[in-house]
């Protein structure tokens, strides 16, 4: 087998891991409230164990991109943390107490910290040129797993047992106007917890999953503790397909317009040679690590001076300041915070309003974010087209304009909304459209500038820092929106507040949003003395 077929194998491979990661997200959140109150649990423990998953993700996600940074290997990286994605779910199935589950999304969430070595593998086994376009693959391949993963596994009757259960019999059923004025939760904190749930994704379709009643052992197999066991079962299948169809492919690089592989020797000294040159001229040829056609002509000229301690450490002389508060790498860090902090503030918020305004049924529900999904993943599909047409700072700036301009609809036309049924509800559609319309633009391209602007033999640890940054964002995201879903002119506008920061900071700093090429000029002038 090539390296060519090997490449694309392994990037199949790293397709499905991200789908496993969205079918993981849609089968286990819908559960997690209602058994919980099983395990008699009180109504906080929601909150901490939506929390735990992307707090170990955001705890791990650095010292797995170090560890892969300094092995240069990702295979046993991933093989290693679905361990922990297998003992997460499997505790999950297990649910003896509301501690063993809370452990259970936080053994779980561990294993999402590999997500930092997989980008960083993916930028040093990719062109820059291509690399927009594999990214939005990737992050379309979570949101198909969140598509298909939503059939799975339907609302349970019951999410949320007295004191706390909403009006109607299903959580994620609409209200109606009438109801929703009339019923009252018994403090605000339920109607924040209420909130939070209906943000999740929670379609009407009936298989599998929610039929399962039966033991297993000394286990109980039912429709609570059921998308344990099956996202156990998924995790070892996908151990088997890594140990065959994944390979730590050497890093590729572009030289007369011709892909060469090289030997990873030679990769491990043409990494270092730009981090030495730092010491003379720091901000040039520190820079000069993003372009691989640049990095080859410098270890051809400077290879002799290495030995093997240099390349064996890749943080010798690494300085976090240098590499993260520079100017473009703050900016691509708050658009990571924003862009995830509103998308998550979004999700809080959408369902709230359908039940105060339009009174959907569980059906209308259900294709309203399964149209959401699939707008989102041809979104991806179009930037990876338009990635190849255009710089990605472009890409960048157009997404921020639509984000901006989604937002500001939403704070004219949502806010208080006046008119009649049919004008309410087509502004609703038109608000969500433009806000699912404008993540691809920014997500995709925030994450290849990401990996353009920062070092390539420490990128592991550096998207692991970017990747803690957004962990953070999901987070706080929720418990922004969830208490302010009567308060929209507040939450809104501090989310097109953000959105106008960072449009801002991008404009000032549109200039160094693009791969450094300082560097090639004081190589052409040093090779021609």
């Amino acid at each position: 087998m090539d390296n060519h077929q090997k490449r694309n194998l392994t990037f199949l491979t790293i397709g499905l891991i991200f789908m496993l990661s969205g079918i993981e997200y849609a089968v286990i959140l819908p559960t997690i409230w209602r058994y919980l109150q099983i395990l008699e649990a009180p109504p906080y423990f929601l909150g901490l164990g939506l929390s735990a998953f992307s707090l170990s993700g955001l705890l791990t996600g650095p010292l797995f991109g170090l560890w892969s940074d300094r092995c240069k290997t990702t295979k046993s990286i991933i093989l290693f943390s679905n361990l922990f994605e297998i003992a997460g779910n499997f505790m999950y199935f297990i649910g003896y107490s509301k501690w063993l589950l809370l452990g259970s999304r936080l053994v779980a969430g561990v294993g999402a910290g590999a997500g930092s070595s997989i980008f960083g593998f993916l930028t040093r086994s990719t062109r820059p040129d291509e690399r927009a376009g594999i990214f939005a693959a990737i992050m379309a391949c979570r949101q198909a797993g969140l598509l298909v993963g939503q059939p799975l596994f339907p609302p349970p009757s019951n999410p949320l047992p007295q004191p706390f259960i909403l009006p109607q019999r299903e959580v994620s059923s609409q209200l109606s106007p009438p109801l929703l004025s009339s019923e009252k939760y018994q403090t605000e904190k339920d109607f924040v917890m209420s909130s939070l749930m209906c943000s999740f994704n929670w379609p009407a379709f009936n298989l599998f999953l929610r039929l399962c009643d039966f033991k297993l052992g000394p286990f109980v197999v039912n429709k609570y503790t059921s998308p344990g066991i099956f996202m156990c079962l998924l995790w070892m299948l996908l151990q088997c397909v890594v140990l065959a169809m994944y390979w730590d492919i050497p890093p590729i690089s572009l030289e007369g317009g011709a892909v060469m592989v090289e030997m990873k020797h030679e990769e491990a000294d043409e990494e270092e040679v730009p981090l030495m040159g730092s010491d003379e001229e720091p901000v040039q040829t520190y820079r000069a690590v993003n372009s691989n056609q640049l990095e080859t002509s410098t270890s051809s000229e400077m290879q002799p001076i290495h030995d093997a301690s240099v390349v064996s450490n890749p943080f010798r002389n690494f300085s976090a300041s240098r590499e993260f508060l520079r100017e473009e790498v703050v900016v691509l860090l708050t658009a990571q915070f924003i862009t995830l902090f509103n998308q998550t503030a979004l999700e809080t918020m959408v369902t709230p309003l359908t039940q105060r305004y339009f009174s959907f049924g569980e059906l209308g529900n259900s294709l309203m974010y399964s149209l959401c999904g699939v707008e989102v993943i041809l979104g991806f599909f179009f930037v990876r087209w338009l990635s190849r047409k255009v710089a990605d700072r472009v890409v960048l700036a157009v997404g921020l304009v639509i984000c901006c301009t989604a937002c500001i609809w939403c704070l004219i036309f949502l806010c208080n909304p006046r008119g009649g049924y049919g004008w309410e509800l087509t502004a609703f559609i038109i608000g969500v459209f433009l806000q699912l319309l404008g993540l691809p633009f920014v997500a995709v391209s925030q994450v290849s500038l990401f990996s353009k602007v920062t070092a390539e033999k420490t990128q592991g640890f550096s998207q692991g820092v970017r990747r803690s940054v957004g962990g953070l964002a999901t987070i706080l995201g929720p418990l922004w929106a969830g208490g302010l879903t009567n308060h929209l002119y507040i939450m809104l506008g501090m989310m097109l507040a953000l959105l106008i920061m960072i449009t801002v900071m991008t404009a000032l700093s549109y200039d160094r949003l693009t791969e450094p090429r300082a560097v090639q000029h004081a190589q052409s002038s040093d090779s021609g003395g």
